[in-house]
């Protein structure tokens, strides 16, 4: 028997303790391994979608039939911050679920992978919320018989001999042993499609008894969740918090039990490409294999190999851009410190051997050898990465994350990202001359801009820090100054000289945005045009990431949905320059957002996206402020250029506020008396209901109702 039997499940028996619709979906999906392996991927993301729901069920957290599933998981994730390696596995069953609905193009290798993650997860959910705990030690994982495998391994062959011919200027059509090859793949495919399609109809009567039982037990576990929910929205506080308070406890305890094993993190590190726009197998793809890069393809290509000093070695992953190798890829085990690494990833770059019809990424820049390094050597390969497929947690920086340097300038530090560049991204970082951008920088008139000194002196102050190669700026500049028109005037300098490809303006509030919006479309620049009639805007709510668009202005609230709560978040290299409005405002509660807008009512939560939208991006950061609170120069560093209130004053730029008018009034003048023995109204301000009190003296009644009741008192 080529898949499991009915109702039970190889991998996910285990679940029956917790719920017999979480086995009836791991069930489903091996027994359609075979047959149809985009159908094992649905049901994985179906049994995702299960266990999120119990979790929020258990934790009362609201949601109902219209709530997605990357909005849930959102929630639970702000709920427990749950370590982030579980909040990938959920991500990576419902993206690969959501692919094998709509794109037809799972392969059996896809869908062995999606049971990996999914027991992974289940393991997790099961020490958290199973009888055993995180007691709980589950066997090994037992992955079903590929009926692909021997088709994966002829595309093997016909790579390698077809690289081999190539390099010897032998022509394809004339080979033999090429074309007998050939043939046995076709075979071999319609061998594997007429097995497939056999299984399928041997299973089709299993099947739809088993889809049957599947929505009885869905009916069944409906009915259970409801009550659930009733039951904790009954409770009180108290019991509320502590009972959430159990299931963080155990979900923490389960984290620490998760490993990193190798097939994981190749899994996790290959999505990440992936989703990145890379072209990934690191199984298939490798450089053993015969996989070489291709004109107009972006691929990473799997242990590269490289000499340096006389010690060979292989790249983890070698990224082409088309034939140019861009970005060498250091993949790590678990615990590593990955942050360290990258120096080996450097020295696979210096190691690197180019050779036709490979295209160096130096020509691509326009030079004519590679970039020199500071002791020895020369970099072939601009740009590093070193990681381990675990996502960025800042408790466990140097240990997690995705580690990146750009090679070419000694004054370059590694630095920590959420994931990696896109292909466009990366040739983009290359083309790009930061010199010759800030040589323009340098010899651009700002008479045009029609902006004040001071104005000029933040700008001025902003630029040196890009000089300095700082990864961002504040600016702290006292209300009515002109803060708008200051950075209008610097995002037409950034632009014009092509130091930025696009901005994002960020606010926290829409009436924040729309104001910047009407400035961005009034305020004159060169030839008296506007800087809206230069470049294209995307206003609030647009979010089309068009070519053309260079600077876009959004919510934090918009920017949260789009980025974590979405099928298909930004890329991390989206905008390389981010402006936030009002940066001291980044703790504080937005009370004005717009229908639709993520609500977000805890002051550290919302902190805490804040800092995540903002990190999110690998760009340069400029904030503005009047009144910097201490979070926002933790974010932003100390302000570089600060223009002050009394500055201002004494500029003649503003007026400074008259002395307070004091008005006398009889209340004011006389005070209150009360006789002794006199009975005063008073409002218990705990209980809001009025209360007599009669006055023995003044003072230990005012003493009295300070702390408890405010007095009423007539009109004078």
């Amino acid at each position: 028997m080529k898949a499991a039997t009915k109702n039970s499940s190889v991998n996910f028996g285990f679940l029956a303790d917790n719920d017999p619709l979480f086995v009836q979906l791991a069930s489903a999906a091996e027994n359609a391994f075979f047959s149809d392996p985009n159908t094992t991927l649905i049901k994985l993301r179906q049994l995702g979608e299960a266990l999120a729901q119990h979790i929020a069920a258990l934790a009362g957290i609201e949601f109902d039939d219209k709530t997605t599933q990357a909005d849930l998981i959102y929630k639970i994730h702000r709920e427990f911050k749950l370590e982030p390696v579980v909040k990938e596995m959920f991500h990576i069953l419902r993206l690969e679920g959501n692919k094998a609905t709509h794109q037809f193009k799972t392969q059996h290798k896809e869908a062995i992978n999606g049971l990996l993650v999914a027991r992974k997860l289940a393991i997790w959910f099961h020490q958290s919320f199973g009888k055993s705990g995180s007691q709980f030690k589950p066997g090994p994982f037992v992955p079903p018989a590929d009926p692909s495998e021997q088709l994966r391994k002829l595309q093997t062959e016909i790579t390698q001999l077809k690289n081999d011919f190539q390099q010897a200027n032998i022509d394809l059509h004339t080979s033999q042993q090429l074309n007998e090859l050939v043939a046995q793949e076709k075979t071999e495919y319609e061998a594997l499609a007429l097995s497939m399609d056999e299984e399928s109809r041997l299973l089709a009567r299993q099947a739809a008894e088993h889809e049957k039982a599947l929505q009885a037990q869905r009916k069944d576990y409906e009915t259970k969740i409801k009550a659930l929910q009733v039951r904790l929205a009954a409770a009180d506080e108290k019991t509320k918090n502590a009972h959430r308070s159990q299931i963080n406890k155990n979900t923490q305890a389960a984290t620490q039990h998760i490993v990193l094993d190798e097939a994981l993190t190749r899994i996790l590190i290959d999505q990440q490409l992936v989703e990145a726009g890379w072209h990934t197998d690191s199984e298939a793809l490798t450089y053993q294999n015969g996989t070489r890069p291709e004109k107009g393809k972006n691929i990473a290509i799997a242990e590269w190999p490289t000499q340096w000093q006389g010690q060979k070695g292989r790249a983890d992953y070698l990224l082409f851009a088309g034939l140019t190798p861009i970005a060498v890829v250091e993949a790590k085990k678990e615990n590593t410190n990955v942050a360290g690494k990258i120096s080996q990833a450097e020295r696979y770059s210096k190691g690197l051997v180019v050779v036709t019809p490979m295209l160096g990424a130096w020509e691509l820049a326009g030079m004519t050898v590679a970039w020199p390094d500071e002791h020895d050597g020369h970099y072939k390969v601009p740009f590093v990465y070193s990681c381990n497929g675990r996502p960025y947690v800042p408790q466990l920086a140097e240990q997690s994350g995705t580690w990146f340097r750009d090679v070419r300038q000694r004054s370059n530090l590694k630095r920590a990202l959420p994931g990696f560049h896109t292909p466009d991204g990366l040739l983009d970082l290359l083309k790009r001359s930061k010199e010759e951008a800030e040589k323009q920088l340098k010899q651009e008139p700002f008479g045009y801009l029609k902006i004040r000194p001071y104005q000029q002196k933040a700008i001025e102050a902003v630029e040196k820090v890009l000089l300095e190669n700082r990864r961002s700026a504040l600016l702290a500049m006292a209300t009515g100054t002109g803060k708008t028109r200051t950075i209008i005037g610097l995002m037409y300098r950034f632009l014009k000289a092509e130091r930025f490809k696009r901005i994002l303006f960020l606010v926290d509030r829409t009436a924040l945005g729309q104001q910047a919006l009407d400035a961005f479309n009034e305020a004159p620049l060169e030839q008296n045009h506007t800087l809206a009639k230069i470049y294209n805007i995307a206003e609030l709510g647009d979010m089309a990431a068009e070519a053309e668009t260079r600077i876009q202005v959004a919510t934090v609230q918009a920017m949260v949905k789009r980025i974590f709560m979405s099928d298909n978040p930004p890329a991390l290299d989206q905008f390389d320059c981010i402006i936030i409005d009002e940066a001291h405002r980044g703790y504080t509660l937005d009370q004005e957002m717009t229908e639709g807008e993520l609500a977000t009512r805890d002051a550290s939560q919302y902190l805490s996206s804040y800092r995540r939208v903002l990190e999110y991006f690998d760009a340069f950061k400029v904030a503005l402020t009047a009144t910097p609170a201490k979070h926002t120069s933790e974010i932003f560093g100390k302000p570089v250029y600060t223009y002050s209130y009394r500055e201002a004053v004494a500029d003649d730029w503003l007026i400074d506020h008259e002395p307070p008018i004091r008005y006398e009034t009889l209340l004011t003048q006389n005070g209150i008396k009360f006789e002794k023995g006199t009975k005063v109204n008073a409002i218990n301000t705990q209980t809001g209901e009025i209360e007599v009190a009669r006055a023995t003296k003044w003072n230990s009644l005012f003493a009295s109702t300070k702390t408890s009741a405010t007095l009423i008192l007539p009109l004078l």
